[in-house]
């Protein structure tokens, strides 16, 4: 066991390692707490920055581009020169483009509590676990705000992170459903944790679910969706 392993966690945490450094660093994992401790933290901090960051352009930048673009004579790319970097730089570089990449990743998870059972508390052992699995992967959204998914296909697991929705008034709520062919299954009514953010939801994901929607359901939820959905995840 190499000490140069311990410095792959920001390159691992961002899927910027070959097959053959993924196999190598994930048997060091099962071996080194403090590994799989700081990969859990780098995706779980990824998460939220990416959240924090989230933000929509003024309707006023389209066309000012647009314009740009029109008045802006077009210019030959560059050709960059291109250097081999020595293995100890190239992850030194990829460690640090680590900050800047985690504002794209978004963990998203599915809560286990049906509509009329009361919310429990996530515990953050179990959201760890996820995002720490060496198949997580995550999945944007389509649709209102912002909604993305940790998922671990391995685990039958996943974690959901939401933000931005439309407000709602105090007669209604945000529901998470699991679809597939067998229809729609309540996985949980989405709670408020900060101002224009939602709390993570982790659930178990069956097979057969191709898709993760977000309903606005009357307070207390419903047995079915009862309107469209706001935002969709697909899975397949």
């Amino acid at each position: 066991m190499t000490a140069e392993l311990h410095t792959l966690t920001g390159a691992y945490a961002l899927d910027s390692v070959s097959d053959v450094e993924r196999a190598e660093f994930e048997r060091h994992l099962g071996e080194c707490a403090a590994c799989r401790q700081e990969v859990a933290e780098l995706r779980a901090t990824g998460a939220r920055l990416a959240l924090a960051a989230a933000v929509d352009p003024p309707p006023r930048l389209r066309a000012a581009v647009l314009a740009g673009v029109a008045a802006t004579r077009q210019l030959p790319p560059k050709v960059p020169v291109v250097r081999k970097l020595s293995r100890a730089k190239t992850w030194q570089l990829r460690i640090a483009l680590f900050g800047a990449a985690a504002a794209a990743v978004v963990a998203v998870a599915v809560g286990v509590t049906t509509a009329t059972a009361p919310q429990q508390a996530i515990p953050q052992q179990g959201v760890d676990s996820v995002l720490a699995a060496p198949d997580a992967s995550t999945i944007q959204g389509v649709g209102k705000g912002s909604a993305t998914l940790v998922v671990s296909r391995s685990r039958n697991q996943a974690v959901l992170l939401a933000s931005d929705l439309p407000d709602l008034d105090a007669a209604h709520v945000y529901q998470v459903w699991l679809i597939g062919r067998d229809g729609a299954r309540s996985a949980g009514l989405m709670q408020p944790e900060a101002s224009h953010q939602m709390r993570p939801m982790l659930a178990q994901v069956p097979a057969g679910t191709d898709r993760i929607g977000i309903t606005v359901e009357p307070a207390g939820g419903s047995r079915g969706p009862t309107t469209p959905s706001v935002n969709m995840i697909s899975l397949a």
